[in-house]
């Protein structure tokens, strides 16, 4: 199956998504708080309700499964903030109104199933809000197997952003937010310099996310020598898939060992690393599990490399 519409659609949605993105974060809008305290802004609303509505009008019987849930935006205290989003999204739509809203938002609602997709309208939410990076991640995933993959990655470069895409088996490509449809996409790889010491690392912002001190001693221990480049969100994974970082690594938080990954947070990074000739597993050398829940239970942490090192890595873990 070539899965040409699939991407097509999906670019295009994650265009819309990144154009309002921009918008609203223009404005420096204040974080609503949600049940579980973490920020969401009103651009996280918009891009999910944009992408959902394009995704279920070309494929209606293709569940959804995102990050953000409407009941937020429904209580009476939010009525101001569903106003704005509904002003935010009319520039990309015009036939929309609150009900309409609340209805897309919804369609992300959806069940891991044999067919589905998979959406984190704004990953990285923090970046987001203080300017920094974050990406709108979007996936395709067939029978656990992830088929289609972009990432928006609006502050990522020097020109406008960049999009990050891929198709199981047809390769990775970037190309200028900003101009695309007009310019050539780029065929991109992983770095494949057997010089380790050219090597960077990738790692989050937030030292919540992960256990930093493990993650600096395990690329110290396999030689790499520079210091992690430290980036909200999955354009860490765009960093490996087009050769500026060796590996990115994400291991659980010694705090909270109990944490499982959600399949938004990797589903459309993977691929596109993948697809550029990398590699992506757990912690145990274990592929990713996007075929049977939202949680990824049967991970424990993220290595995401340019395969040359993959290997060193797992048996760094084992000592």
């Amino acid at each position: 199956m070539s899965y040409d519409k699939e991407l097509s659609v999906a670019l295009q949605a994650c265009l819309q998504a990144a154009r309002l993105c921009e918008r609203v974060r223009s404005t420096i809008p204040e974080a609503i708080e949600k049940v579980d305290r973490s920020p969401v802004t009103l651009a996280d609303f918009g891009s999910q309700a944009l992408i959902c509505h394009r995704i279920h009008n070309e494929f209606p019987d293709d569940p959804i499964v995102a990050e953000e849930n409407p009941k937020e935006l429904v209580k009476p205290e939010r009525a101001d903030s569903l106003k704005q989003i509904v002003n935010y999204v009319k520039e990309e739509n015009n036939d929309v109104d609150e009900k309409k809203i609340v209805e897309w938002i919804e369609y992300g609602n959806g069940h891991v199933g044999q067919r589905f997709w998979t959406l984190d309208p704004i990953d990285g939410t923090k970046g987001f809000i203080r300017r920094d990076q974050y990406a709108i991640a979007l996936a395709l995933i067939v029978d656990g197997d992830v088929k289609v993959g972009v990432l928006a990655c609006p502050a990522y470069g020097n020109d406008g952003g960049l999009m990050f895409y891929a198709v199981r088996g047809k390769g990775a490509y970037s190309q200028s937010i900003k101009s695309f449809g007009t310019t050539i996409p780029t065929r991109i790889y992983v770095v494949t310099n057997d010089n380790i010491n050219n090597f960077r690392f990738a790692e989050s912002v937030e030292s919540s996310h992960g256990d930093q001190a493990k993650q600096n001693e395990i690329a110290r221990r396999i030689g790499i020598q520079t210091s992690p480049i430290r980036m909200d969100s999955q354009v860490k994974y765009g960093l490996v898939a087009c050769g500026q970082a060796a590996l990115y690594i994400r291991f659980p938080n010694p705090h909270n060992l109990n944490y499982r990954e959600n399949i938004w947070d990797h589903a459309a990074g993977a691929i596109i690393v993948e697809e550029a000739g990398g590699k992506v597993t757990d912690m145990n050398g274990k592929i990713l599990n996007f075929r049977d829940n939202e949680k990824m239970l049967d991970n424990r942490g993220i290595i995401v490399s340019n395969g040359i090192i993959h290997e060193q890595i797992l048996e760094a873990l084992k000592d």
